[in-house]
């Protein structure tokens, strides 16, 4: 769907999902994706055996966040990234590799350069939110844990003020 002319046009976010072939193009994208994801053994492994569940949902994901409708949260709920990727141990590694593949996919699209640029910066944005594990962890941290705020040792929390 690449068009040369659509090089300098300036879209809004929500337009995204007509101007590249609404759910089609997005399930196109995350093929393309999880092929991707097949083939690299770091990200595979992090996967479940079943990959279709998780194609259907990222696929929704996408075409709501960029303006296909709530057909996300008609199936899933509030997406709730950060919890419902809290059990995946996603290192910095992990993330790069997840924004390679997407961005690869993404440009394997061909979708307009308006398009193309506005997907392509979340990938990027995006990218240091799913790390939830860094080197030398042992375990993931609980969903905001990081944000809590810190107590000395042996403070007892006591009731809500």
């Amino acid at each position: 769907m690449s068009d040369d002319s659509d090089l300098t046009a300036v879209i809004e976010p929500r337009e995204v999902f007509d101007r590249v072939g609404g759910l089609p193009a997005f399930e196109r994208l995350v093929a393309a994706f999880y092929d991707r994801v097949e083939r690299d053994e770091v990200l595979r492994a992090m996967y479940p055996e079943d990959l279709e569940p998780g194609k259907r949902h990222l696929a929704l994901f996408l075409a709501q966040y960029w303006g296909g409708g709530d057909v996300y949260d008609r199936v899933r709920g509030h997406p709730r990234l950060r919890r419902r990727h809290a059990p995946f141990p996603i290192t910095p590694e992990a993330a790069g590799r997840w924004a390679q593949h997407m961005a690869a996919a993404v440009r394997e699209q061909r979708f307009d350069a308006a398009a193309e640029a506005l997907v392509l910066a979340y990938v990027e944005r995006a990218t240091p939110t799913l790390v939830n594990r860094l080197p030398g962890q042992e375990q993931v941290l609980p969903p905001g844990l990081a944000v809590l705020p810190q107590q000395p040792p042996g403070h007892v929390p006591g009731p809500p003020a």
